[in-house]
């Protein structure tokens, strides 16, 4: 019940993407893969995507699931990418048409634009059993940073998205569309739950101040007696409290518009036009 997990971090956009596997079997999963992508140009690289293909290969594992936590808002998903390469199922929790349908009025998508998830290969119910070859796993909704966040539980190791960041930096944003900061506290107590021994994998970090290196692995107790935001000393209306005012001072990420438009559709592209090319939209004033 204890994967091997690998991860590789993106420093352009601190996302760190996972490959977790099972020793005995070979059968992996990829989780919150990462597409380089240069603002300035709109070209997409592979550069990243390759290395974690690279590692796949080079240990002769088996792709089964590449997975999302949650329609991310800092980077574009590798996914259909990665699937050509490799196989597997790409999947994220079942309410990913929350996002596609508010974000599809922020895009003013055609209709053609689908809006019931259907993008992706699966779509992971709450407290849905799946397998990793001989490891049970299990998917845990989180929403508060979005309406559809959803953690992963594979054996002893938990990929909680971004519902949670290292203990000295804190918790999620809560102010996108679909945001709640109370429901965020409730999906972490649902975290918090688990045994103080569960491996927990984080999805960015930042590097908070004071520390050398970049970090993304820290356990369930650990969160709960350090955690800066939310610990276990932390009342619910004190976090709401905190975080709402936090968020009040917070930018948007910088490739926010490129990616939801891009991740909302399970890795792809818009369609491209009748030029042949591919156009991502940048609404003004539209916030």
């Amino acid at each position: 019940m204890r994967p091997d997990v690998k991860g590789f971090f993106d420093d352009a956009t601190h996302t760190v993407t996972y490959v977790v596997s099972d020793p005995a079997t070979k059968a992996c999963a990829i989780i919150d893969s990462v597409l380089d992508f240069c603002h300035n140009s709109g070209r997409t690289e592979t550069v990243s995507a390759d290395k974690v293909v690279h590692y796949i290969k080079t240990n002769n594992l088996s792709v089964e699931w590449i997975l999302e936590t949650h329609t991310h808002a800092d980077h574009l998903s590798a996914a259909p990418y990665l699937q050509t390469l490799l196989g597997g199922k790409v999947a994220i929790g079942e309410n990913i048409p929350d996002i596609q349908k508010v974000f599809g009025e922020v895009f003013n998508e055609a209709e053609e634009f689908d809006r019931d998830g259907s993008q992706f290969d699966h779509l992971f119910k709450d407290e849905e059993g799946l397998t990793l070859g001989d490891i049970k796993a299990k998917v845990i909704f989180t929403p508060g940073h979005t309406p559809a966040c959803a953690c992963y539980l594979i054996g002893d190791a938990i990929f909680v998205g971004d519902t949670l960041f290292m203990p000295d930096y804190g918790s999620a944003r809560c102010d996108f569309p679909g945001g709640d900061a109370g429901q965020l506290y409730d999906s972490v107590q649902k975290i918090y739950a688990l045994p103080d021994t569960t491996r927990m994998f984080l999805c960015h970090d930042y590097k908070a101040p004071g520390r050398d290196e970049f970090a993304w692995e820290t356990t369930v107790g650990d969160q709960k007696t350090n955690n800066k935001h939310l610990n276990v000393n932390v009342s619910r209306e004190e976090f709401i409290k905190m975080r709402t005012a936090r968020d009040k001072t917070l930018k948007m990420p910088k490739l926010i518009l490129p990616s939801i438009q891009v991740n909302m559709r399970a890795g792809h592209l818009p369609p491209a036009e009748d030029d042949g090319k591919h156009y991502l939209k940048i609404p003004i004033n539209s916030v």
